[in-house]
C-alpha cells in the first residue's frame, strides 16, 4: 500500500507565511467590496504611475515610502463621505441584482465606488522575509550538525543538538522531519526541565488543546509527552519508546496510606521530652525524631548548644505558626504529608530549607508539585519553588503553564511573569535558559508576529542565547517581528547583528529596512555585492528585484524563479503586472503556477480577486471557501474585510446547491481529482451542517494530498470533536496518532473501534497503518482480509474506491496482477480515478507498455492536479516522450524530486559527470531532499571525491540517520 499512499496524502510540506497583498489608494473596513459591487472593465483597472521612464538613480533616491497597512476613517464613513451602512447597502443590491452586471465603461454607478477603492498594484508587493535560519551552504551545516552529533557522548548536549537540527531544518517547513527532531531530543533529555519543555512542545506540536474532553494535564498515552514521566529525572531509551502506562497506575499513584492509631495526633507531656514554644504554644515532640530531621537539629538538640539541656524551647523567631510546628511534629514521626493542607505544606517547606531539612524538603517539593493542575496555583507555587529552590516544585508550575500554550499566552498574569527579566534571571538559576523561552517565543510567533507578549519572549531570548546559532536565530527573529511593526531602524540593528554573526540572508532584512526608510538605492546596492560574493540564491535575486525597475526587475524575477521555482513572489508580481497591462487572464494564468504546487492564502486570495475582476463569480466564491478552509478566520484584502462577509456577498451571485447537488459535485469533482474544487464544496455543505464530522474527515484527506498538513490536523481535530458515536472518535483519534507518527497508539485506537463497532473506517484504518510497515505474506494476507472486510460495511463510492485501490496495490505486491486489475476496474467503475495509474502498473508488470502508457494518459486528461501522472506515465514512454513528460511534472510542480533525479541519472549514463551533479544540486538549493542527496553523494563516489560524497551523505543522514542505503554508501566512501 505505500505505492498507493498518495490516496490519503503525499508528504506535507509546512505552509509558511506569505505578505498580504496591497492596494493604491485609501483603505476602510469594507471598501473592497465595492471592487466587486459592478463587473470591472480592463480599461479602469490600471491606475498606478508608469515610474518605467524615470531614471535609476532618481527612482533610487526618492524618500517616499508607501504605506504598508494605512489607517482606516475614525469617523464611520467610507471614501466619499458614504456611511458604511449606506455603503454596504448598496453593495448587497448590487450583488442582489439578478439582471446582468454592466461593466464600468457602461457608465454605472459603479465605477464611482471602484476608482477610490484602487487595485492590487506591483509597486506595494513584498515577499516576507523568512523568521527562520537560512545557512548560505545548506547541506554543510547539515553535514556539520551530523558530525557533532556522531560524535557527541553526553545525552543532554546531544538533545541540545536536535533542538539545533529543528532550528535548521524549520526553513523548509517538514511537518514529519520537525517533530522527528523533537522526539529525539525529548528521548535524550535527562533532567527534569529540559523534559519538561519538550514534552509540552511535542503536545504543542499536536494541538491537544482543541481536543474537546482533553485537559492539560492529561496524558494522550504517548509516554514522551506525559506529564508524570517528564518530572521524573534520567534517561530511559527504552521507556521513551514505549506507551505509557501512567493511566493504569492512576489508582495506585493516588492512593492515601492510611495512618495507624493516633499518629496525627500530638503528643500528650508523658510522651514528650522537649517542646517547642511560640508565643503561648506549646508543642510537645520527641527529641530523637526532630533531631533525626537534619544535621543543625541533631547538633542543637544533642550538642553543645544550651537548648540540649532544656526542656522547653522557645522557637517565636524563627518563622513559622503553630499549625507549622504542629506539623512538623507529626511529620518527624510518621514522614506523611497526606494529612495537611497546602499552605501548611509550604511553611513546611520554608522550614525545611531554613533548618536544611533535605528529606523533609524533598517530600514537601514532591507533594506541592503533584498538587499543581492549574494556571492560577502554578502562578501562586513557582513564586515559592524559586524562592525555596524546590526546582521539582518551579518544574510542574512551568508544566501547567507550558502545556496550557497556547491559552497561557492570553493569560496576563502568566505573560507579566513570564516576560520578566527578573523573572528570567530566577529561572536561570533554576537551570532554566534557551529553551524554554525558545519554545515560548516560537508559539507567540505563531500567535501573532506583532503582538509585544512576542517581542518581549524574544527579548528574553536573546538573554539566554550563548551559542552562535542561538544568538543568530534570535537576533533574525527580532528583527523579522521589529519589521512586521514597523520598528525599521530597531529591525536593521539585529538583521545587521545577524548578518555579521554569519547569518548571510539577515542582509535581505538590512536591505529591506533600508528600503522602508527611503534608502532604496543603498538596499539595491547591498543586495548586489551580496550577489556577487556569494553563491547566487533566488531569494537574493528576488529581494534584489524590489530595489530594481523596469526591465532588470522582470530579469531578477525570472532568476529568482530559475534559481529557485518554489518562491511565490516572482509569480504574483508577474500576475499583477499582467493585470496592470489590463490582461487578466495572463495574470490568472500565471499565478496558477503558484497554486498548482504550494496552496498558500495570500495566493489564493490573489486569484480570487482576478476572478471577481473577470466577472467570474463562481470561481471566486470557490477560491475564498478554499481561502476559508486553510484559514478560517482569514480577513481578506489587508484585513480589511472578512473573508465569511465576502462568501455571503458572492452567493447571492452564484446559483446555490441543495445537498443532493452538493455530494453529487463532490463526487464529480473528486473523481476529476479537483481537490480545490472539492475542498469548496466541502467548506458550502459545512455552512449546512457545521458538526458533520464526516465532511471534516474528508476535508482534512484533501488537504494532506495538497501538503497542507497544519489545516488538516485542524480538521481531523474538529471531526473528532463533532463524532457522534465512541468507535467514530476512536477512528479520528487513530488517524491523529498516525499523521504524528505514533503508528502503534494509532493501530490500538483501530482495534478498539472495531471492537466496538464493525465500520468501514475502523477496518481501513488499521489495513492503512499495518501496510505501512515493510510486509511480509502473511501481513499482506492480513491487510487484504482487512480491506475486504471494509468493503463490506457501508460507505460511500468516494471511500470504497480508494480501499479498492489501495487492495489493488497490496495484491500487486504480492504478485497477482489478475486480482489486482479487477481491484482498479472495480474503483474506475465508480469513478476513482486515480485507479488508472494502478491499472497501468499492471499493465506494466505484464510487459503490455503501450497499454500502460494509454492508462496514464487517460488520467492526465481526466485529472485536473495531473503532474504526478505525468511523472508516472513517463516510466512507461521512449526517451524522448519520457524526457517531455517529465519536463512537464517539473513546470507544474517544482517540488516533486523525481524528474531531477531521473535527468541527473541520464546525464551519468552519458558521462556527463559534471552535469550530473549540477542538476541535482540546482535542486537540492531549494528542495534538500534525502534521495537527491543520497543520490549525488553515489555520482560525487564515483568520480572519486569521496570528500563530497562524505558531506552528502552526512546531511542525508541527519535528515534520515536510519536511511540504510546512505549508511552503506557513507561508511564505503570513510573506509
Amino acid at each position: 500500500m505505500k505505492n498507493t499512499a498518495h490516496e490519503r496524502k503525499e508528504k506535507t510540506q509546512k505552509q509558511k507565511p506569505f505578505s498580504s497583498i496591497y492596494f493604491i489608494g485609501k483603505q476602510t473596513p469594507h471598501w473592497p467590496i465595492a471592487c466587486f459591487a459592478a463587473s470591472l472593465s480592463p480599461e479602469k483597472i490600471y491606475c498606478h504611475l508608469d515610474m518605467r521612464g524615470l531614471k535609476i538613480l532618481d527612482r533610487f533616491t526618492s524618500t517616499q515610502v508607501h504605506a504598508v497597512n494605512p489607517t482606516e476613517p475614525s469617523n464611520g464613513k467610507t471614501h466619499g463621505g458614504v456611511s458604511r451602512a449606506k455603503f454596504n447597502s448598496r453593495l448587497i443590491k448590487s450583488f442582489g441584482s439578478n439582471s446582468k452586471p454592466k461593466t464600468l465603461s457602461s457608465g454605472s454607478g459603479a465605477e464611482a465606488l471602484l476608482l477610490p477603492c484602487g487595485v492590487p498594484a506591483t509597486d506595494l508587493l513584498e515577499p516576507s522575509i523568512d523568521p527562520h535560519l537560512k545557512p548560505s551552504d545548506f547541506v554543510e551545516n547539515l553535514a556539520d550538525l551530523y558530525r557533532r552529533l556522531e560524535g557527541c557522548s553526553s545525552q543532554s548536549e546531544r538533545s541540545l543538538l536536535c533542538v539545533e537540527q529543528y532550528s535548521l531544518l524549520s526553513g523548509h517547513g517538514d511537518p514529519k522531519l520537525l517533530r522527528r527532531c523533537l522526539r529525539a531530543a525529548r528521548q535524550n533529555a535527562a533532567d527534569v526541565n529540559d523534559k519538561v519543555v519538550l514534552s509540552a512542545w511535542l503536545r504543542f506540536e499536536r494541538r491537544e488543546d482543541e481536543l474537546v474532553g482533553m485537559a492539560a494535564m492529561d496524558c494522550g498515552g504517548q509516554v514522551m509527552e506525559c506529564p508524570k514521566v517528564a518530572l521524573v529525572n534520567g534517561v530511559d531509551p527504552d521507556l521513551v519508546s514505549g506507551h505509557c502506562q501512567c493511566g493504569k497506575d492512576a489508582a495506585k499513584a493516588v492512593s492515601v496510606p492510611a495512618f495507624k492509631g493516633s499518629e496525627c495526633v500530638g503528643l500528650d507531656e508523658e510522651g514528650s521530652d522537649v517542646s517547642f514554644c511560640i508565643g503561648d504554644e506549646e508543642i510537645n515532640c520527641r527529641r530523637c525524631k526532630i533531631a533525626s530531621l537534619s544535621s543543625p537539629f541533631e547538633a542543637m538538640l544533642y550538642g553543645s548548644f544550651k537548648e540540649s539541656k532544656k526542656g522547653r524551647i522557645d522557637f517565636s523567631e524563627n518563622g513559622i505558626s503553630v499549625k507549622g510546628m504542629r506539623a512538623v511534629e507529626v511529620y518527624s514521626r510518621t514522614r506523611r504529608l497526606y494529612l495537611f493542607s497546602r499552605e501548611i505544606v509550604v511553611e513546611l517547606l520554608s522550614f525545611a530549607n531554613r533548618f536544611c531539612c533535605e528529606e523533609m524538603k524533598s517530600s514537601c517539593d514532591a507533594y506541592l508539585a503533584s498538587s499543581v493542575d492549574n494556571i492560577d496555583d502554578a502562578l501562586v507555587l513557582i513564586e515559592y519553588g524559586l524562592e525555596e529552590m524546590a526546582y521539582l516544585l518551579v518544574a510542574a508550575c512551568l508544566q501547567v503553564l507550558l502545556r496550557e500554550l497556547p491559552s497561557s499566552l492570553h493569560n496576563s498574569k502568566a505573560m507579566k511573569f513570564l516576560c520578566s527579566s527578573k523573572v528570567r534571571e530566577r529561572l536561570a538559576m533554576a537551570g532554566y535558559g534557551f529553551l524554554l523561552y525558545y519554545f515560548l517565543s516560537h508559539v507567540a510567533m505563531e500567535e501573532s508576529m506583532v503582538s509585544n507578549t512576542t517581542v518581549m519572549l524574544l527579548e528574553r531570548l536573546e538573554e539566554c542565547a550563548t551559542q552562535r546559532w542561538q544568538k543568530t536565530l534570535v537576533l533574525h527573529q527580532l528583527g523579522c517581528v521589529l519589521l512586521e511593526r514597523r520598528k525599521y531602524k530597531e529591525a536593521q540593528f539585529h538583521f545587521l547583528a545577524a548578518a555579521k554573526a554569519g547569518h548571510v540572508y539577515s542582509v535581505a532584512g538590512v536591505a529591506r529596512t533600508k528600503y522602508k526608510q527611503g534608502q532604496q538605492y543603498s538596499a539595491y546596492t547591498l543586495m548586489s555585492s551580496i550577489i556577487n560574493e556569494y553563491k547566487p540564491a533566488g531569494w537574493m535575486y528576488q529581494e534584489r528585484a524590489l530595489y530594481n525597475i523596469g526591465k532588470e526587475k522582470i530579469l531578477d524575477l525570472s532568476t529568482a524563479t530559475e534559481l529557485d521555482p518554489t518562491l511565490s513572489f516572482p509569480y504574483k508580481y508577474r500576475a499583477v503586472a499582467n493585470l496592470e497591462e489590463k490582461q487578466i487572464r495572463a495574470a490568472i494564468l500565471e499565478i496558477d503556477k503558484a497554486v498548482r504546487f504550494k496552496l498558500s492564502p495570500d495566493c489564493i486570495e490573489l486569484r480570487a480577486w482576478f476572478f471577481i475582476a473577470l466577472e467570474d463569480y463562481e470561481s471566486a466564491l470557490r477560491d475564498i471557501r478554499v481561502l476559508l478552509t486553510l484559514e478560517p478566520n482569514y480577513m481578506m484584502f489587508h484585513g480589511k474585510v472578512s473573508g465569511d462577509y465576502l462568501v455571503g456577498l458572492l452567493s447571492l451571485r452564484v446559483k446555490q446547491l441543495s445537498e443532493a447537488e452538493c455530494w453529487m459535485q463532490l463526487y464529480d469533482q473528486w473523481s476529476s481529482v479537483d481537490d480545490i474544487g472539492s475542498l469548496a464544496i466541502i467548506h458550502q455543505m459545512l455552512g449546512h451542517t457545521p458538526r458533520k464530522s464526516l465532511l471534516q474527515f474528508r476535508q482534512s484527506l484533501l488537504l494532506l494530498r495538497l501538503n497542507c498538513q497544519k489545516a488538516a490536523m485542524r480538521s481531523l481535530r474538529l471531526a473528532r470533536n463533532n463524532s457522534g458515536s465512541e468507535h467514530e472518535r476512536l477512528v479520528y483519534e487513530g488517524w491523529i496518532l498516525y499523521d504524528t507518527g505514533n503508528r502503534e497508539e494509532a493501530l490500538a485506537k483501530a482495534e478498539k473501534s472495531v471492537h466496538i463497532q464493525r465500520s468501514f473506517e475502523a477496518f481501513f484504518l488499521k489495513a492503512y497503518v499495518l501496510a505501512d510497515a515493510s510486509l511480509d505474506s502473511e501481513a499482506s494476507s492480513h491487510v487484504i482480509q482487512l480491506l475486504e472486510e471494509a468493503l463490506k460495511c457501508p460507505s460511500d463510492g468516494l471511500r470504497k474506491g480508494q480501499a479498492l485501490n489501495n487492495l489493488g496495490s497490496i495484491y500487486v505486491d504480492c504478485g497477482k496482477l489478475d486480482k489486482a486489475a479487477d481491484c482498479y476496474v472495480s474503483a474506475l467503475d465508480i469513478k476513482h480515478t486515480r485507479a488508472h495509474q494502478g491499472l497501468a502498473r499492471v499493465y506494466h508488470l505484464k510487459n503490455q507498455r503501450k497499454a500502460a502508457y494509454d492508462e496514464m494518459t487517460k488520467l492526465i486528461e481526466k485529472a485536473q492536479s495531473n503532474a504526478s501522472a505525468y511523472e508516472k506515465r513517463s516510466e512507461y514512454s521512449d526517451p524522448e516522450m519520457t524526457k517531455n513528460d517529465l519536463n512537464m511534472a517539473s513546470q507544474l510542480d517544482p517540488l516533486r524530486t523525481y524528474p531531477y533525479r531521473y535527468r541527473a541519472a541520464v546525464l551519468m549514463d552519458e558521462q556527463r559527470e559534471t552535469e550530473a551533479i549540477e542538476e541535482l544540486t540546482r535542486a537540492i538549493s531549494f528542495k534538500p531532499d534525502l534521495q537527491m542527496l543520497h543520490l549525488r553523494a553515489a555520482f560525487h563516489e564515483s568520480i572519486g571525491d569521496l570528500s563530497s560524497a562524505l558531506q552528502d551523505c552526512q546531511a542525508a543522514l541527519c535528515m534520515d540517520p536510519n536511511h540504510t542505503d546512505t549508511i552503506d554508501l557513507y561508511n564505503r566512501a570513510r573506509d
